[in-house]
């Protein structure tokens, strides 16, 4: 699903653009992109929690692609 057109918050958006942001262009990140998180409610632990599961996300799916992880059978059947 493409976040941009979901039917979700504009604050949610903005938790899913900076993950997003984490995910590919991490490098590009800095104040004015927390201070955008910030003015939609977001803390200081909030940033860090949004930073570390997309930067754990995207780690652990880089190695499970690297390695051929497969998925246990029981994820096939979780709607995903």
């Amino acid at each position: 699903m493409n976040y941009r057109k979901a039917d979700i918050t504009p604050r949610q958006k903005a938790m899913i653009a900076f993950a997003m942001q984490v995910a590919f262009e991490a490098h590009a990140i800095d104040d004015p992109q927390i201070e955008a998180l910030k003015r939609h409610g977001f803390g200081d632990e909030d940033v860090w929690d949004i930073t570390a599961i997309a930067a754990f996300f995207g780690m652990s799916n880089r190695i499970a692609n690297v390695t051929s992880t497969r998925p246990n059978d029981e994820f096939y059947t979780m709607g995903r």
